[in-house]
């Protein structure tokens, strides 16, 4: 790790509210997506504490506390709900967009007038 990259700091989007589904982050103005995971036990199913280590989803325990296995499943959730907050691991994902200022828009007003064609010269 060079010097330089300890004094730049990646913007962490700490402002973004985890109840919207998408929304501008005020700090870096990037779209940013919410994305709830949990994890649950891979034989018995029940679900386990989600934690993130090392940019990685995994369960807080490294054994199931129900039937003593190691595998684990880790499960998507569209909405998040008040049972499982105390399971989920908030994950915010950064959403490339088009550039819009690349292509013109115009508007017409109506009008009883019939509209003439633009001349365009090369």
């Amino acid at each position: 790790m060079s010097l330089i990259n300890f004094f730049i700091k990646k913007c962490t989007h700490e402002h973004v509210s985890p109840e919207s589904e998408k929304a501008y982050c005020p700090d870096c103005g990037k779209l940013i997506k919410n994305e709830w995971y949990i994890t649950r036990c891979a034989c018995c199913g029940v679900k386990l504490r989600a934690v993130i280590k090392n940019g990685k989803i995994v369960p807080q325990l490294h054994y199931c506390s129900n039937c003593g296995s190691e595998d684990f499943v880790i499960e998507q959730i569209e909405k998040i709900n008040f049972i499982d907050i105390n399971f989920a691991v908030l994950v915010k994902q950064i959403i490339e967009e088009e550039n819009f200022c690349t292509t013109t828009r115009c508007w017409q007003e109506k009008t009883s007038l019939q509209p003439k064609l633009l001349v365009q010269s090369l």
